[in-house]
């Protein structure tokens, strides 16, 4: 790791001794303490005003019992979490994931991730995150929807359009915003469409929503690529995961004119030389939901391996798409010996540290989740946009403002740096400029 600033060294204590044994909130409050030291020497009044132990703590965590029954009549208790983190920018905003891994340790670090990603794309929102320690696998529509119910009756009390507008996230599809919708409008006898972002076309939702952060992350890349006289025309790529942010990322890596050779599950990596065939992908994945080992039985020529590594397979352009901390230190020596020229995070915070300071020393253009993966979140805050006027924008549309914002969030992460003396380090670039919008926001509101 590196040296933290002397002046931030006895705050990232405090996070520690306040927050024990939340390894991926101390993990993710570090990369960007990190950062911070020019920042604070620039503004002293970022100091004065504790801004960074303000941010570090969040303005509200919410933990609730999630009780539901399932087909069996059998009684379940799950535990919900909503950890409304920032609001310096703008009503909270962030996904729902409904996974056996969540708990408050998780949930605080896509939170904190939350804040800074929201502010990079410039839109008025703060951020939160949350969710349930619920696994939607096997379980039927019925017993989903009576978890959804189950939750969104504690939920709905600490939710609004002007307050807090959650999303989904892993395990939170568009069945899922559905129920709890629905729940929402039961209880508060409200039709207040911006209280949720992920919705169906027909009652509410974008266009763009479902493909946003695939799409977004790879324009990011393609602004990393440009700044560097390179393109995705032609490049050889590998995309870890096989759900909404893998396949949607896969699909515009492929209409750029990039050929994806390697996707992969929780179970196993898929490689297909001639290039992944993407609606066989769609088909198993969204419509079978199946495995990703399904794919070879359909597809001559590919071969699966279970419980493989993606990294090792011969790429240029690589985007973790999966999960935290799957992209580890090794990992990154072996795509940067198989000649990997840009690597992307679509996943929030999937590379390790020591992988992502392989990749800056190597020279690989790195592109953090922070920025690389904001597409989902700005399109959300356009939905709310669309929900607030009652208007429905064209995808054609909806997409350039996605392509716009990716290419903003990429001009101030290059900027910032380069300002701070870190030209090419957009790690510390989006992190930077990231925390003084909402660091500029806490000051104009004064100690609350």
């Amino acid at each position: 790791m590196a040296v933290i600033d002397e002046k931030l060294d006895d705050v990232y204590a405090e996070v520690l001794h306040r927050n024990p044994g939340e390894g991926e909130f101390h993990q993710a409050v570090r990369e960007v303490i990190d950062s911070l030291g020019p920042s604070i020497a620039k503004h002293p009044e970022f100091t004065r005003r504790k801004i960074i132990q303000r941010i570090c703590e969040p303005e509200r965590q919410i933990i609730f019992r999630v009780p539901w029954e399932d087909d069996r009549g059998e009684v379940h208790i799950n535990r919900g979490f909503r950890v409304e983190f920032n609001s310096a920018l703008g009503p909270y905003k962030g996904g729902l994931r409904f996974h056996p891994s969540v708990n408050l340790g998780i949930v605080k670090f896509l939170g904190f991730e939350q804040i800074f990603k929201n502010a990079l794309t410039g839109l008025p929102i703060g951020g939160a995150k949350g969710g349930s320690d619920f696994d939607p696998k096997g379980r039927s529509d019925q017993e989903i929807m009576r978890f959804c119910q189950s939750f969104m009756t504690e939920l709905y009390r600490h939710l609004g359009e002007y307050t807090d507008v959650p999303a989904g996230d892993i395990g939170v599809g568009t069945r899922e915003i559905g129920l709890m919708f629905g729940q929402y409008k039961r209880i508060t006898n409200r039709w207040e469409s911006g209280v949720l972002t992920g919705k169906g076309l027909e009652w509410g939702g974008s266009l763009v929503r479902t493909e946003a952060t695939g799409y977004g992350t790879v324009f990011f890349v393609q602004e990393m690529l440009e700044s560097h006289g390179m393109s995705l025309e032609g490049r050889t790529a590998v995309v870890s995961g096989a759900g909404n942010v893998a396949i949607y990322a896969m699909e515009k890596l492929i209409e750029e004119g990039a050929t994806v050779v390697a996707c992969s599950d929780s179970a196993g990596v898929v490689f297909d030389q001639a290039g992944i065939d993407l609606d066989l992908v769609k088909q198993i994945k969204e419509v079978e939901r199946g495995r990703i080992s399904d794919y070879v039985d359909r597809r001559s020529g590919a071969t699966y391996k279970d419980g493989a590594c993606i990294w090792e397979i011969d790429c240029e352009i690589a985007l973790p798409c999966a999960t935290q901390n799957e992209l580890t230190g090794r990992d990154a020596e072996k795509l940067i010996a198989n000649g990997v020229v840009a690597v992307a995070e679509g996943a929030n915070m999937p590379t390790t540290p020591e992988g992502v300071r392989a990749f800056q020393e190597a020279g690989v253009l790195f592109g953090p989740g922070k920025a690389a993966n904001a597409g989902g979140v700005a399109t959300s805050a356009l939905e709310m946009q669309q929900n607030a006027s009652r208007d429905s924008w064209t995808f054609e549309y909806t997409e350039d403002r996605l392509r716009q914002i990716m290419k903003s969030i990429h001009t101030a992460c290059d900027e910032t740096a380069k300002e701070y003396g870190q030209e090419g380090n957009l790690v510390i670039g989006a992190n930077i400029a990231g925390f003084e919008r909402v660091a500029r926001a806490m000051v104009a509101l004064g100690l609350v």
